[in-house]
């Protein structure tokens, strides 16, 4: 193993423990490091680097988050077995230009717990408003900064609002989601490889119709994974590939050969498994897509929600070959109703959208967008996604010791998102007690709860709780109730 010796910027925004991993994950790559051998000790690489054990501990834990290497307890980290084509063997270094973020900071429409009944709320001659009658957290979001930025397009840009948005999006949203992409996930590109839609079922929509124009008519979709896209492609007539999730994401070996597909993907938290895909695997199905021109819908639903290290680059950020369409949202990081989603699509794919764009109407609200625009551009989004993983981490580790001494219920921590899966024992269930039934309960209760597993009777009933829309302090005592609700008859 070569010495680990990095070349250190200090007048950068640029973390050391960021620039540590980059410098060991180029390393690995590369093979000046090989698969099995042993990293130096925390303490000693600190030493001889002349750094904090906290800064080399932070990059150790990143190389183990996104899969470079893995841990043995009480002997030390070593590193995992790679895959990339650039060198004999499949070892080789990063593509070159490829991002290294410096602000982690976001996920995709997701299901929701059942429609809860509407709580009336009326005022003397106002408008009937109905709010769910559900629990919710009002400080998850600074309203106040965005009204601020609605009041900036109302007050300054009227004008802009008396015409029509562009099909493909405003412009100043997809160049503040261009530099947004770049510094947190890796992705590069430029505003007109954006295409801003309302959500999951019009960006798909979008996809479906570039596909049929290139001749792909199969799409390999993970199982389990979000139903939704299920039906989206399979009602627009694509032959669908169903492919088995691991602990290492989507079972590459089993995507269709020799076959023009598009493989829809969750690489850094997989819905609803929780998976995270290692770099190792990244590098192998990318080759994948390259080998059977093929292309792959990278959703990347709730990345910069991730509660330990930081999320891996995103594929479209390692992709060379044009292969990746990336995904991404605001619905979860700034609020549900928003509805604004995104996809970043590869110049070919771009330029076919732009041929047929204006057989479309931009769907998003204008005023949104530009809203939107000013609030990433004025940092309030990046700030408030800060303040978001703060929040969320503690509302997941408050629910984890709620459940814990509960029996019949099994929580699985993924370290991230805004749901946390559990899987309920059936057989305890008061007689007659059907899944769909713990849904009504939890609705009740004002707790949003989303039934992931089939209906039959085989294997635990799995379900999502969204810990993130309840308040903090509420949490023991909401789930101390929903716990009994479900599985005491008498309550």
């Amino acid at each position: 193993m070569k010495a680990i010796l990095p070349d250190f910027e200090r007048e950068t925004a640029v973390p050391l423990y960021l620039q540590l991993f980059g410098h060991m994950r180029d390393m690995i790559l590369s093979g000046d490091i090989s698969p099995g051998e042993k990293l130096p000790s925390l303490r000693n690489l600190s030493e001889s680097l002349e750094i904090s054990l906290t800064t080399v501990s932070q990059a150790y834990d990143q190389l183990l988050v996104e899969g470079y290497v893995h841990s043995i307890p009480k002997r030390g980290y070593f590193v995992s077995e790679m895959y990339y084509p650039g060198l004999p063997g499949g070892k080789g270094s990063v593509p070159a230009g490829q991002a290294t973020p410096t602000d982690q900071t976001a996920p995709t429409d997701r299901p929701s717990a059942e429609e809860p009944r509407p709580q009336t709320l009326r005022a003397a001659e106002e408008p009937v408003i109905n709010v769910p009658d559900m629990a919710y957290d009002l400080s998850s979001f600074d309203f106040v900064k965005w009204k601020k930025c609605l009041s900036r397009v109302l007050n300054e840009h009227p004008e802009a609002l008396l015409f029509e948005s562009e099909p493909q999006g405003e412009e100043a949203l997809r160049q503040a989601i261009t530099k947004y992409v770049y510094t947190s996930r890796g992705v590069r590109c430029t505003p007109d490889q954006v295409v801003i839609a309302a959500g999951t079922q019009q960006i798909t929509s979008h996809i479906a119709t570039i596909l049929r124009m290139m001749g792909i008519e199969n799409v390999a979709l993970e199982e389990p994974g979000y139903a939704p896209v299920n039906s989206m492609f399979r009602d627009r007539g694509f032959a669908i590939s169903r492919v088995p999730v691991g602990a290492d994401g989507i079972a590459i070996e089993r995507l269709p050969m020799n076959i023009r597909s598009a493989a829809y993907v969750a690489p850094q938290n997989q819905f609803p498994t929780g998976a995270v895909m290692p770099a190792g695997r990244r590098y192998r199905l990318l080759e994948w897509a390259r080998e059977n021109d093929s292309y792959i819908i990278e959703d990347d639903y709730d990345s910069e929600l991730r509660y330990f290290g930081k999320p891996a680059l995103a594929l479209q950020g390692i992709d060379t070959a044009g292969r990746v369409v990336y995904l991404g949202s605001f619905s979860s990081t700034l609020f549900a109703s928003i509805k604004i989603s995104y996809m970043i699509l590869p110049p070919k794919m771009a330029e076919l959208f732009r041929s047929i764009s204006s057989e479309y109407t931009q769907s998003c609200s204008k005023t949104e967008q530009l809203a939107l625009a000013l609030f990433m551009e004025s940092g309030a989004y990046q700030t408030g996604i800060k303040k978001l993983r703060r929040s969320y981490s503690q509302k997941l580790r408050a629910a984890l010791r709620a459940l814990a001494p509960l029996p019949h219920l099994t929580p699985h921590d993924t370290n991230s998102g805004v749901g946390l899966l559990i899987d309920a024992d059936p057989e305890a269930l008061p007689e007659g007690k059907a899944p769909g039934d713990l849904v009504r309960e939890a609705a009740d209760l004002g707790i949003p709860v989303s039934l992931l597993s089939p209906s039959e009777n085989s294997g635990p009933i799995r379900l999502d709780l969204y810990y993130s829309r309840l308040p903090l302090d509420s949490i023991p005592g909401m789930i101390v109730k929903l716990y009994e609700k479900w599985y005491d008859s008498n309550k």
